[in-house]
């Protein structure tokens, strides 16, 4: 496999960690979260979270799929890439 796949994967991991660490600390703790910081702390509807806490979870699965993509792929290029130790 080409050079450049595993230096767009690094980059990827890179990126997508630093994404994915922000993103869980932007989750709602035990005294509040990104819906908390910006809505000074009321309570969101009936349904339990916001509209601002359901997009936050989305984001994080979707950064968590492409972390976990690249996670994979930079393991079967080494496996391609290296010749088999027997």
């Amino acid at each position: 496999m080409p050079m450049w796949f595993a230096y767009t994967m690094i980059v990827l991991l890179v990126i997508s960690s630093v994404l994915l660490t922000l993103l869980v600390l932007l989750h709602r703790g035990k005294g509040g979260g990104m819906s908390s910081m910006f809505g000074g702390g009321v309570t969101s509807s009936l349904a339990g979270s916001s509209v601002a806490e359901k997009n936050l979870d989305r984001y994080t699965v979707l950064v968590g799929i492409v972390w976990f993509a690249c996670i994979v792929g930079l393991g079967l290029w080494l496996r391609l890439a290296l010749p088999a130790a027997s």
